[in-house]
């Protein structure tokens, strides 16, 4: 479904600061996979995710998503079949409407907006049922307004809505780690419950070790640019949190900390 292909991808180039992330980089992630990402600091896993979703293009090398070369595809062209949830809550969402309408002007993703009324009971209603998975009680809130819910609330929402069209991956940028725990684990199980309903491609950075060995049915660890390991299916379900905190030490002592 999706290939980086020998990406190259440098930072303030011609500068002091001048960095290269990725250098001849080469992943992929096949249709139904839920992939788990993580990593140190400055390992790429952000770069990662911008290049897929088009928020930086990569200074050589080709992306490619269901065999086609998406490299000149606009970032808002792509998100007709990428759906992004981001590390904070506030960015999914449109604080200022009510979570009817949050959901309504997602509902009305890539159609044409003419003059006729976005709401409707029926459509409402439909809303309503989405929302039940979460839990939370937000079906009961419709005319609240979305810069009034906890953070929890707001992201459950955000993946909701990123969700409710009909997407070929959907990325995960950290989307718990603004997060208290209590509210962290709640919207990993809602992740975890809408990703196996729709069965989505999922790509999911994280830095939470626990979240990275309990979901997904692959993980990869990045560093300096490079996977140092990417194991999945049976390999994947016997790895534990410390099997992680070994190879990050591991990693440390072969660069002399």
């Amino acid at each position: 479904m999706l290939r980086l292909e020998n990406i190259t991808k440098k930072f303030n180039i011609g500068t002091i600061d001048e960095s290269t992330v990725f250098d001849n980089f080469n992943f992929q992630v096949k249709k139904g996979e839920f992939v788990s990402v993580v990593g140190s600091n400055g390992s790429g896993k952000s770069t990662l995710l911008n290049l897929v979703c088009g928020t930086i293009t990569p200074d050589c090398g080709n992306i490619i998503f269901n065999d086609k070369n998406i490299n000149k595809l606009s970032e808002y062209k792509r998100a007709k079949f990428i759906g992004r949830v981001y590390q904070e809550p506030k960015a999914g969402t449109c604080g200022n409407l009510t979570i009817a309408e949050n959901m309504a002007l997602a509902d009305n993703k890539n159609q044409f907006y003419g003059l006729s009324k976005c709401l409707s009971k029926k459509r409402v209603d439909y809303y309503k049922t989405l929302l039940e998975k979460c839990d939370l009680g937000l079906e009961n809130r419709m005319t609240t307004k979305v810069g009034a819910l906890s953070g929890g609330q707001r992201q459950a929402l955000a993946l909701v809505i990123a969700n409710m069209s009909d997407i070929d991956l959907l990325i995960l940028d950290e989307h718990t780690a603004a997060l208290d725990p209590k509210s962290s684990d709640t919207v990993m199980r809602l992740t975890d419950k809408l990703v196996k309903e729709k069965g989505i491609t999922t790509l999911m950075v994280t830095h939470n070790l626990r979240f990275a060995v309990e979901y997904g049915n692959r993980l990869v660890m990045m560093h300096e640019g490079n996977c140092v390991l990417d194991i999945a299916g049976e390999n994947k379900q016997n790895v534990v949190v410390d099997d992680l905190l070994g190879k990050f030490y591991e990693i440390s002592i072969e660069k002399g900390n």
